[in-house]
């Protein structure tokens, strides 16, 4: 059977004051409206919580127990929810991300830091994973991916400019191997692969042609998990390798890595952060979002 959780709250007033009066006053309630809170009360567990006198107010016996069971319960409640409102203010408590690996600017450091600095009760706590999964479900605030994969109903703000993927290679592999001139020739190619996990298909390379998008399932010679290993991997030279042009800036600008096929390889939206609702927004995100803005 249901019960009313503003009757027990008021039964406990009442058992703390003594008196219907101060227990109406407490809340700002005339003293009927308590009394008749209580009688309600009373009627529906089928048992009398107060006796009543013209000049005082005293428990039942059930209603001692009562009180004594439900009392700490209630504080315990209101204490949570004092907490939870006192996070409507300065920005504090968890702030919980999920982040694609390749999204190599946002997770550059200095801007992440840069926020802690600034918020230092906000605690960061950002998953790097590739993986795709809902964000509210699994718990998170936000979340950072490419822009066409995040759902049409979620908000989101850019946190990169556009970007590209390239394939690249060490200058030794294409001397030894020669350079392709379109991506069909991949085929004849040695290629570093990269997959989220090792059950999962590996990622097949994406180009563009007057306009037109296709893609090329390659013959990886390598495939990995790691992206750091398919970067140290390609400069190497066993193969040519893609991926986002963020990943292999360093090493490119190094010599270390070139592109190829670049005229296959245009530019796109890049990350986003995003997240479900600007609606009743917790500081701290409301925080992470203004960051980012500035």
């Amino acid at each position: 059977m249901p019960y009313d959780l503003n009757a027990l709250a008021v039964f406990v007033l009442v058992a703390e004051e003594r008196s219907f009066r101060a227990a109406a006053d407490r809340m700002g309630v005339t003293r009927s409206a308590v009394s008749q809170t209580i009688r309600k009360l009373e009627e529906s567990l089928g048992i009398a919580l107060v006796a009543r006198t013209t000049r005082s107010v005293r428990l039942t016996e059930a209603g001692e127990r009562l009180h004594d069971q439900i009392a700490p319960s209630l504080k315990e409640m209101t204490g949570a929810l004092e907490a939870a409102t006192n996070l409507r203010g300065q920005p504090r408590g968890r702030l919980n991300l999920a982040v694609s690996s390749i999204a190599e600017r946002f997770l550059s450091g200095a801007l992440l830091a840069r926020f802690a600095r600034e918020h230092p009760e906000v605690k960061l706590h950002v998953t790097v994973t590739d993986e795709e999964f809902d964000i509210v479900a699994e718990g998170y605030d936000a979340g950072v991916r490419l822009g066409e994969v995040i759902a049409q109903d979620m908000i989101a703000i850019p946190v990169s400019g556009e970007l590209r993927q390239l394939a690249v290679a060490s200058p030794a592999y294409l001397e030894e191997f020669g350079t392709p001139a379109h991506p069909r020739d991949l085929a004849n190619h040695r290629c570093i692969g990269w997959r989220i996990k090792p059950q999962v298909a590996h990622y097949r390379w994406e180009f563009a042609e007057n306009g037109k998008e296709f893609s090329v399932t390659v013959a990886d010679t390598i495939t990995t998990t790691d992206m750091a290993l398919m970067v140290k991997l390609a400069i190497a030279g066993a193969g040519i390798t893609f991926g986002m042009e963020d990943t292999f800036r360093d090493p490119l600008a190094r010599g270390e890595l070139v592109p190829v096929l670049e005229v296959y390889c245009p530019y796109f939206p890049g990350f986003y952060l995003y997240y479900p609702s600007r609606r009743n927004m917790a500081p701290k995100l409301r925080a992470l979002v203004d960051h980012l803005k500035r």
